[in-house]
């Protein structure tokens, strides 16, 4: 079994398999560019639909239907279907109003369209994402969601070019990378199908690339925040340590209310910066969500 790789790592292992094999609960965040809390509140009331909120954030609701796009006010935008731990990053990065802001990969625009939010949809906010395939869902999405500050591009992050964007840097990154997925398993039970070492090892090179880019157009003194939806270290604490060797930039610590793990220093003999253990690990019987991997990185001189 994949996941019995990770048992050193994890003290409660147990409990972290039985949260593996439970069903995701469904989960909103309100799109506060279209409508607060209280109004999709009082929406979700009036057509029947039950919900709690997320303890650590209240724009992110608990709902009690694996449909929620099914509800009007999915439609009109006042609602996005969101993993409760993908809202973390954007949160993480904390865009500010009038920011200029690179998002490395995009689509189908969860993040964007939060990040569209926290900067009240002023300043720049490139959207970017390899995959034409995912790009019609990002449009959508950021078009249902009503994001007006937003530029759709679609390029190799390893290789993006500042040159359109009159070569000026981003006050801030998020690089949420694609990766093996194994923190999705709740979700998509197939996740780790056709999962093998050889993939993990190959996509860590990509996830290294976009994360040294990302770095490389962000000025100094500004963030990037990286983060994946897996366990393995070589996705996570690995292209950390890379990028901290090969480009100018520190891990700094950040607060959550949620429960997490420091990341690891130590991997299968390998050793990474101890600055690593800045990151943070959430997996999934911590807090009742999809395994997670988040890091905040400053930009040097």
């Amino acid at each position: 079994m994949v996941l019995e790789r990770y048992r050193p790592l994890i003290e409660e292992f147990e409990a972290f398999l039985a949260a593996c094999e439970r069903p995701l609960p469904s989960v909103v965040r309100v799109n506060t560019l279209k409508a607060s809390v209280d109004q999709v509140r009082e929406a979700l009331d009036a057509d029947g639909y039950a919900y709690e909120s997320c303890e650590w954030h209240p724009e992110l609701l608990r709902l009690e239907t694996d449909h929620p796009g099914n509800s009007w006010p999915y439609v009109h935008g006042w609602i996005y279907g969101q993993e409760e731990v993908s809202a973390l990053p954007a949160l993480v990065l904390d865009p500010q109003p009038d920011d200029r802001v690179f998002d490395a990969c995009a689509a189908p625009g969860s993040k964007t369209t939060q990040l569209a939010a926290l900067m009240a949809d002023t300043g720049t906010l490139v959207a970017n994402d390899v995959n034409l395939g995912r790009l019609s869902a990002l449009r959508s999405n950021a078009e249902r969601c009503g994001v007006t500050n937003c530029v759709v591009t679609s390029k190799d992050a390893q290789t993006f070019s500042l040159g359109p964007f009159d070569d000026e840097p981003f006050d801030r990154a998020l690089v949420d990378v694609p990766c093996s997925c194994e923190g999705t398993i709740r979700k998509n039970p197939t996740a780790l199908d056709e999962w093998s070492l050889d993939r993990v090892t190959g996509i860590s090179g990509v996830q290294r690339g976009i994360l040294e880019r990302a770095v490389q157009m962000t000025r100094a003194g500004g963030t990037v925040v990286y983060s994946t939806c897996t366990f393995a270290p070589e996705e996570n604490e690995a292209v950390l340590d890379h990028v901290l060797g090969t480009e100018s930039c520190r891990l700094i610590e950040f607060d959550t209310p949620l429960t997490t793990r420091p990341g690891i220093t130590e991997w299968n003999g390998e050793q990474y910066d101890p600055s690593v253990g800045r990151a943070k690990r959430i997996y999934p019987h911590l807090n009742d969500t999809g395994g997670f991997f988040c890091a905040k990185l400053e930009v040097g001189s």
